[in-house]
């Protein structure tokens, strides 16, 4: 447990201290953000604040990880270290675009095509990497199953082609999320805040009940593998986005960018995916396809009502979602605020239904 406290506490101080400093550099060099011109006019103020405050999270995750081994001569897990992995190698294709954005002076950064193909990269390695590295047991931080709250006995034997396209479509699916959520002062910090401190939960609760535990674990035990080192990992998620929230609250005087909201993104996936709880983030993510998913509803309206009627329209004022509120004359504080008690709303059931499953024992 020192080692989770450690991680929690480290990630904190530094993001809350090291963003400060990030800030005087990022204005000194004029890395500011630039703001869509048909987006909401009210987000013109934001123009030239600093962007690419992932760089922090990033940087504050994986030394509070490390260190948190060190002061505690642990040993890091294979799990942890892919899911870092997986972290860090997101957060490069963030850092590119949010750098072309920067450096062209243009509100796109990275090619959709470009953008892709370096999120499909990094999700390749990192599938094939997790069915390797099999412990002691046997089991390797990803299944060959698709899981809910544990792998799906019905669907425990997919190809490995297939489980490398599942993979890529659940990190593609998750950091996308993240990032079209980010779109308001501290709305995508805050979920991330929730749904990681949901994970860590889980995995202490997998830790506490694993099968390589034969003395303590019950009859639903979990067949998870360094399920205690993925808790570290998720706390100093937690953690750090916590502390980010500090500087990112409006008025935001950092943003995280695409650098931060990919590599977030991907962090949730991989903890879905070790955690054998790939579709239950669905339900602890919900308030992330919220935001999917009015992109897709409006985007497929406004195609259909072309076609069909030739004058196209819109379900909503604009997406993301958090946008229609905003052309609603909501106050973007109070937007947050409310988006984060769906976003609270959704973890608990997520939580609920887990802890439900163990009980039930079915």
């Amino acid at each position: 447990m020192k080692t989770i406290v450690f991680a929690g506490a480290l990630a904190l101080l530094g993001t809350l201290l090291g963003t400060r400093a990030a800030i005087t550099v990022l204005v000194k060099r004029g890395y500011g953000q630039l703001i869509r011109d048909d987006g909401p006019t009210s987000h013109h103020v934001k123009r030239g604040t600093p962007t690419m405050g992932g760089l922090v999270i990033i940087a504050s995750v994986v030394v509070a990880y490390f260190a948190a081994h060190l002061i505690t001569l642990t040993a890091p897990s294979a799990s942890a270290l892919l899911v870092l992995f997986l972290f860090a190698g997101l957060g490069v294709v963030g850092f590119l675009d949010d750098y072309i954005k920067i450096s062209k002076q243009r509100s796109l950064g990275l090619r959709s095509k470009a953008k892709i193909a370096g999120q499909s990269i990094v999700a390749i390695i990192f599938a094939l990497l997790a069915l390797q590295f099999p412990d002691e047991r046997g089991i390797t931080p990803a299944s060959n199953a698709i899981s809910f709250l544990r792998d799906i006995r019905w669907a425990d034997d997919v190809p490995v082609v297939l489980v490398v396209i599942w993979v890529m479509l659940l990190i593609a699916a998750a950091s996308n999320g993240v990032n079209l959520t980010d779109g308001l002062d501290g709305l995508a910090a805050g979920a991330c805040v929730m749904i990681f401190g949901a994970y860590a939960l889980i995995n202490i609760w997998q830790y506490n009940q694993s099968c390589a535990y034969t003395a303590s674990a019950g009859p639903k035990c979990y067949e998870v593998r360094d399920p205690y080192d993925l808790a570290v990992v998720a706390i100093a998620l937690a953690g750090a986005c916590f502390g980010f929230l500090w500087w990112n609250a409006e008025p935001a005087k950092i943003f995280m960018g695409d650098t931060g909201s990919l590599s977030l993104g991907g962090a949730l996936a991989g903890m879905a995916i070790f955690t054998r709880t790939e579709l239950l983030l669905i339900i602890l993510g919900g308030l992330l396809v919220i935001e999917v998913m009015s992109v897709i509803l409006q985007t497929s309206y406004f195609k259909l009502t072309r076609r069909l009627t030739g004058t196209p329209r819109r379900l909503f004022k604009m997406t993301p979602f958090h946008h229609h509120f905003e052309l609603l004359n909501w106050a973007q504080v109070t937007i947050v605020m409310r988006f984060w008690i769906i976003a609270g709303l959704f973890v608990s059931a997520g939580l609920g239904i887990f802890y439900a499953e163990w009980v039930a024992g079915t």
